[in-house]
């Protein structure tokens, strides 16, 4: 059995990162964060896919934030996603009429989310896109990453930020098309084909 001298603090071990949390997973999860397109919306996209470790294994505690623009590449000033009753502070959820962009999905016990939002439009030179933000745990800083829905490979090659990633790795960031108007797209922490995350400076 290993003592720590706990007079001197050069002597107490830091704490592993995966003992931290995930304590969000108690207060930033909110009903209805997967439904960000409004209601009956034609240009309504499903968007699913896993999170999954190192090695395979799914994260049934992690969450996934998505933010999008409209089908025009506007972005949303819309508030709204966690509405609530300003007289009883009751939670109301989305008015199911105006489009704030925003979604937060906790994956199951399997490590699955999806969303529904409205298919993104192209902004400047970029080929459209979701941005997307990952908490998990082990991770004391969230990952950045985003999500390319196929369909125009000329927009996606033009890409100021795909062209940067090799091409062996761009896969990563483009969904899968299943048919219709679903799209997976899986999110791999670590390890053969780890998500390519972005880093913000």
């Amino acid at each position: 059995m290993t003592k720590i001298d706990t007079s001197r603090p050069e002597s107490v071990l830091p704490t592993p990162s995966h003992t931290v949390g995930p304590f969000y997973g108690y207060a930033l999860p909110f009903r209805g964060g997967e439904e960000i397109a409004p209601l009956g919306h034609p240009d309504t996209v499903t968007v699913h896919g896993y999170v999954r470790d190192g090695e395979g294994g799914p994260l049934p505690d992690a969450l996934v934030e998505l933010w999008g623009p409209d089908p025009e590449g506007r972005l949303p000033t819309t508030d709204g996603s966690m509405r609530r009753d300003p007289a009883t502070g009751d939670y109301l959820g989305r008015n199911g009429v105006e489009f704030t962009g925003f979604g937060r999905i906790q994956t199951d016990a399997d490590g699955h989310w999806y969303a529904r939002t409205l298919r993104p439009g192209a902004r400047g030179g970029n080929a459209p896109y979701l941005s997307v933000c990952v908490f998990a745990r082990g991770l004391l800083v969230h990952l950045f990453t985003r999500i390319y829905l196929p369909g125009d490979e000329a927009a996606l090659a033009a890409d100021p930020l795909l062209s940067r990633v090799p091409e062996e790795r761009r896969d990563t960031l483009i969904a899968a098309a299943e048919g219709g108007s679903t799209y997976r797209f899986d999110i791999r922490l670590q390890g053969e084909g780890e998500t390519v995350f972005l880093e913000f400076q």
